[in-house]
């Protein structure tokens, strides 16, 4: 863009003496994490290079099912880690899959029929990206509490049930808990945005030369999308993986 500073390999080199000032503190207090700082730094060079790489290549494609098999990938993968995070979750893959990509496909298709972005790897993939990984955040939040909540107010649900309730009634504090709980992390942090710190995504727009004001309209367009995600995502997670802490006569199933 215009304005921007490339950065150098100097530069690069000069700013890699901060990591110094983690292995100082982890060396004069003896928490024996030096060999680990190390260790991340250059798994993180490493990465980060390769995914250059990659990304360059990736973006000279041009075709909407190349894009789209990227998409799948990516929710794929988030779909995979939140399911890990909510082992009590019966059939969590699954659950994560559909929930993760009900949330991306709705929040691009706003974005791309608003000609607010393309179909395009170029485009897509970042913000893609952003989404995704909220959503896999989110709903990472969401199995704990539904789950804890199952174990700790088992018998408040039980009653309900003895008295007739079926197994919704039974269990909607306990779902609406937890999909607040997905989605609370991204509206306290829409709530600080401007005024505790200033996002990732408009600082390096700013770096890069494009306006101050310009940056923001971007980062306001990444707020709305991060807060329709969430709130899609977990919404369905929830209210598809609750059946799951039920047997097929609608019994409490003990969660582990």
């Amino acid at each position: 863009m215009n304005g921007s500073n490339a950065i150098d390999i100097t530069s690069l080199l000069i700013a890699s003496s901060l990591v110094l000032v983690t292995l100082f503190f982890s060396y004069w207090q003896k928490l024996k994490l030096e060999k680990e700082t190390i260790i991340s730094v250059i798994r993180s060079i490493i990465q980060l290079i390769a995914v250059g790489y990659v990304l360059e290549y990736v973006f000279g494609f041009k075709s909407p099912v190349f894009t789209t098999l990227l998409l799948i990938f990516m929710i794929f993968n988030a779909a995979y880690n939140a399911a890990k995070r909510g082992k009590a979750i019966k059939n969590g893959l699954t659950i994560s899959f559909l929930s993760i990509a009900a949330g991306t496909v709705v929040t691009l298709a706003v974005l791309v029929f608003s000609k607010t972005i393309q179909y395009e790897p170029y485009q897509i993939i970042p913000v893609s990206g952003m989404i995704i990984s909220n959503a896999m955040v989110a709903l990472g939040l969401c199995y704990k509490q539904i789950a804890s909540d199952f174990k700790n107010k088992r018998e408040e649900v039980e009653t309900k049930l003895s008295l007739g309730a079926d197994i919704l009634p039974s269990s909607i504090e306990i779902i609406r808990d937890s999909i607040k709980t997905g989605m609370l992390p991204t509206i306290d942090s829409a709530k600080t945005l401007g005024i505790v710190s200033l996002p990732g995504m408009m600082t390096g727009l700013i770096l890069a030369g494009t306006s101050p004001m310009e940056a923001i309209k971007y980062q306001i367009m990444v707020t709305f999308m991060l807060l329709s995600t969430t709130s899609i995502s977990s919404f369905i997670a929830c209210y598809m993986s609750y059946r799951g802490f039920f047997n097929g006569r609608k019994q409490l199933i003990l969660t582990k």
